[in-house]
Order: structure tokens, then C-alpha cells, then sequence
């Protein structure tokens, strides 16, 4: 089994090593202001580049950073310097919030080596690492892709596998927004969630430092959650993102074949086609 998490020790190490990629993928928290940006333009680990997760997306849809094709996610990818032959290492801000949908990305385009760094930028600032403002400058490469739709799921495939009963849909979202309890925070969708899905909200699987919780903690988590490791496993969010949480504290598991709802709540709670419950 590899670890997808990689230590603020090992990339300290390697800042230096030119096989090793960092990408900065800071994204807000749901409700707060700012862009992840103006975060990374403040301090970053050095070397590392900026991926915006809402520019490097799909903009035929109004449905937050969905993937982009292909191409297009080829041709940003190459901009940052971001080859498939590379080691990158992803991070985020908050600790583990969005790195681990830039990696749960990355691999879903055929990037093999791609780790997250565990704690991100909070921990590396915490033991009084180096952080520098200014902005890295890659060389541009070019790239390609290999898709691998097995890692995602799009709502008519959501629909067959509640249908099927052939895949747990597990939930990352709080629960008082998957019982619907708690209103969502974007306009126009309903509350609750899908018939027949799990809920684990992402931070079940964070502790309090950022960092992702040890191996039995999470088997407890997983489990307290009714969750099956041996069955087929689709997680699901508002928007995505910390869906890729738990892909990721899976594939800490061994579980790494994890398909993301790329759409998730903003898609399916946003149509009125959809079947909605509440309460659990």
C-alpha cells in the first residue's frame, strides 16, 4: 500500500529535488470571503505554484470547479509546469480542506505520483518552516492525460448506483445538512440528501492539528459510519471537494479505487428531478 500523505519532514527535504512539484490548491471555506489566491500570494511553501480550482475547471456549467476536459486540464496543467513524470505534492492552507480534490484531480487526468501534504501549510507555518510571497515561475511543459472515469461519478451514474444498490454513497457534508436540518449555504437548493446514502462529515477523519487521523482512527470513523470497505465506495459533498477528504483517508486505507460525484449536492439538491430525504 502507499500512503497518498506525505510529511512536512520529507518535503522539507526535497524542496530542492527537481522531480518534486508543489501546488498550492487553497480554496476558501464554504461561506467565507476572500480567494485562495490572495492566500497564497501572502505566504507560500517555496517553489510552490498556484492551482485555482475555480479557473481550471469546466465553463460550460454553472456548477462549481467541475472538471475540465482533457485538453483543457492538459494545457493548465502544463502552464504550472505540472508533468505526468513529476512527484507533486499538494497542499492547502487549512490543513486538509481542498489539497486533497486538486490530488483526487491529478489522478482522475492519470497523474501517478501525487501525495498530499499532511497538515499543509498550517503545519508547515506551525513548526516555523520557511514561507516565502513571491511567485513561482515555471517553465511550462507539455503534458497529456489519461483519464480514468472509474474515479468519477456524474448523475446519471449516481442514479444507477442508488438504484443497484451496487455502491455506498457516502456523504462528507455536516449532519445537520445531510439530515436536513441545517439550510445549504447556496441559494436555491434543497436540504437533505439523497435516499439511501451514508453520512461521515469530512472532519471526521481531521484532527484538530489538520492533519489526517491515524489508520485506526479512521477505521472507527468509517465504520461508525455503517461504511463497507470491502464494497464500492461513490463520496459525495455540496460541492466536491471535501468529498475528496474522504478519498483520500480511504486510500490511506488501501481503499484507493474511490470514485467522486463531481456534481454533488449543488447538482442533485439544485434539480427538481432528484429524489430528496431527510432526517438520519
Amino acid at each position: 500500500m502507499t500512503d497518498p500523505m506525505v510529511s512536512t519532514d520529507w518535503l522539507e527535504a526535497r524542496l530542492h529535488d527537481p522531480e518534486i512539484r508543489i501546488v498550492d490548491a487553497t480554496l476558501p471555506l464554504v461561506g467565507q470571503p476572500g480567494r485562495g489566491r490572495d492566500t497564497y500570494e501572502a505566504a507560500h511553501i517555496p517553489g510552490a505554484v498556484f492551482f485555482d480550482i475555480n479557473v481550471i475547471a469546466d465553463p460550460t456549467t454553472d456548477l462549481p470547479h467541475m472538471l475540465p476536459t482533457a485538453e483543457a486540464f492538459a494545457e493548465a496543467a502544463g502552464s504550472l509546469g505540472l508533468g505526468r513524470s513529476s512527484t507533486i505534492v499538494v497542499y492547502d492552507a487549512h490543513g486538509l480542506y481542498s489539497a486533497p480534490r486538486v490530488w483526487w484531480t491529478l489522478r482522475a487526468m492519470g497523474y501517478p505520483n501525487v501525495f498530499v501534504l499532511d497538515g499543509g501549510l498550517r503545519k508547515w507555518r506551525a513548526e516555523g518552516r520557511v514561507v516565502v510571497s513571491d511567485a513561482a515561475a515555471p517553465a511550462p511543459v507539455a503534458t497529456d492525460t489519461a483519464f480514468r472515469a472509474e474515479l468519477v461519478r456524474d448523475l446519471a451514474e449516481v442514479r444507477r448506483h442508488l438504484e443497484a444498490g451496487d455502491a455506498q454513497l457516502l456523504d462528507a457534508r455536516s449532519q445537520a445538512r445531510f439530515s436536513g436540518q441545517a439550510p445549504e449555504p447556496r441559494a436555491g437548493l434543497r436540504s437533505g440528501h439523497m435516499p439511501g446514502a451514508l453520512n461521515l462529515p469530512f472532519d471526521g477523519v481531521v484532527a484538530a492539528d489538520g492533519t489526517l487521523k491515524p489508520e485506526g482512527e479512521l477505521r472507527e470513523a468509517f465504520a461508525g459510519a455503517g461504511v463497507d470497505l470491502g464494497r464500492p465506495i461513490v463520496t459525495t459533498c455540496g460541492s466536491g471537494v471535501t468529498a475528496a477528504v474522504l478519498a483520500l483517508a480511504l486510500a490511506r486505507l488501501g481503499v484507493d479505487d474511490v470514485a467522486v460525484y463531481d456534481g454533488s449536492w449543488t447538482e442533485w439538491g439544485g434539480r427538481p428531478d432528484t429524489a430528496v430525504v431527510t432526517g438520519g
